[in-house]
């Protein structure tokens, strides 16, 4: 084992892998929640029941879904990525295509189903890995950085840190509020571990955080402990009478499965790149088995569609986990086998609060943007395109936005300086693909 995932090449150890994928699980462990609060619609009053997923067989997919991400991503690619059904795209999945357009839930589990069949060709073809390989350091360094300010401004305002300020579109948050006091309390004890260079800082520190929210009633302590998992019946297998059925294909359904396709692609090209880049992977600008880590959110994908959920991604909150130590897939098979406990173990989810998490993300936030710091500020033809990939993340609260401006501005600046010949001509491809897709957004 410690061979097959080259422990002593990487410098870790069985623990520091495990402390890693459970870090990574406590940072994800909300979507367990989310998901399938998103899918079925819960904030939406008076709606079709025929329009509505069923709670519990989301749940159940949700956690399915993520176990083979992660397990593929672990055992194939022997990255310490964790991966599950991505947020924004369940919102699309929900809101848009199922409410909005009034599709049935079945016809946008196919449209997932056909996305996911087409990127793992596109995989199997080497031509999602020549893709990736063909962006320039500086915008994957940049990418790196967005994500990092973008997770970091998640947490902020998921713990109430910051708020929404008519006056100045954000303002700093309440600071009596109890839940506001646990996350700084929260962040002070992971900070203090970090800077000691305690190994698994990141964890101990969401660790201490739910303990001293419990003893303040802060966090609710959990009803119970263990549960049998509901079952998936309502929504497995859905997806193959939606593919039978004659009224999905329509022109319309085409633009949910391309929009599936672009989002995706991305969202997970750019987190696969971010957190290989902070633990070190990335070696003269190429990532080493990509290929085999773009397969993984490919058959995950497949995987969901098929039990009831809408995409799966790999997860920025990975890099909370590579920062508590894992550098292997072993962590991810961790956190595979841990989304499969929870099948049983849901009531103890309930401490996994956003007070809890947003130390960890914040923190991480600070460590991805250390990337920064290796780009050629000095050349602006880099700076511009560098500049607003990062700063358009968090600000449009969307990582493929802050792709699509930055990639639409580099060909661009570097054609006005006279080094258009160095540009890799994929790179004008996505250019005038992303300025198509910003301006049909």
């Amino acid at each position: 084992m410690k061979k097959y995932f080259q422990f002593e090449e990487l410098g870790t150890n069985y623990r520091r892998e495990f402390l890693g994928g459970l870090t990574t699980f406590l940072a994800m462990a909300y979507i367990l929640v989310v998901n399938p609060l998103t899918l079925t619609l819960a904030d939406v009053e008076g709606l079709p029941a025929e329009l509505r997923m069923d709670y519990g067989a989301v749940f159940v997919a949700t956690a399915v879904s993520a176990a083979v991400g992660c397990f593929i991503m672990g055992i194939v690619a022997r990255y310490p990525l964790g991966l599950a059904p991505g947020l924004g795209l369940n919102a699309f999945f929900a809101y848009t295509v199922v409410l909005g357009s009034g599709s049935p839930w079945q016809h946008a589990l196919a449209a997932v189903f056909i996305s996911g069949v087409f990127f793992l060709l596109l995989t199997l073809t080497g031509l999602r890995e020549k893709l990736i390989n063909a962006i320039p350091m500086e915008l994957k360094l940049a990418v790196g950085a967005g994500i990092g300010l973008f997770i970091a401004y998640i947490g902020l305002k998921t713990s109430g840190i910051i708020t929404a300020s008519e006056a100045t579109i954000v303002g700093l948050g309440d600071l009596h509020n109890p839940e506001v006091l646990l996350a700084i309390f929260g962040l002070v004890v992971t900070v203090i571990l970090l800077v000691k260079g305690v190994k698994g800082g990141v964890f101990y520190g969401m660790v201490l955080t739910a303990i001293v929210g419990m003893i303040f009633t802060v966090v609710p302590l959990p009803e119970g402990v263990v549960s049998m998992p509901p079952s998936v019946a309502p929504t497995f297998g859905s997806v193959f009478s939606a593919l039978g059925d004659p009224t999905f294909y329509t022109l319309s359904m085409l633009s949910v499965i391309l929009t599936f396709l672009f989002v995706d692609f991305f969202d997970n090209a750019g987190t696969l790149v971010a957190v290989a880049n902070q633990a070190g992977f990335v070696k003269d600008n190429k990532l080493p088995r990509a290929g085999r880590a773009l397969i993984s959110d490919s058959i995950a994908t497949i995987v969901g569609s098929i039990f009831g959920t809408s995409t799966v991604t790999s997860y920025v909150e990975s890099s909370s986990g590579v920062a508590a130590g894992a550098r292997t897939g072993f962590a991810s098979i961790v956190t595979g086998v841990l989304f499969l406990l929870a099948l049983f173990f849901s009531p103890v989810l309930s401490v996994i609060t956003s007070a809890v998490t947003a130390p960890a993300l914040i923190v991480v936030g600070i460590l991805m943007v250390s990337s920064l710091g290796q780009i050629e500020w000095s050349r602006f033809e880099i700076a511009v395109p560098a500049f607003l990939t990062m700063i358009m993340m968090p600000f449009t609260s969307s990582i493929a936005t802050g792709i699509a401006v930055g990639f639409i501005f580099y060909p661009l600046t570097m054609i006005i300086k006279g080094k258009g010949k160095e540009v890799h001509p994929i790179m004008y491809i996505f250019g005038l693909i992303f300025l198509v897709y910003l301006i049909t957004l």
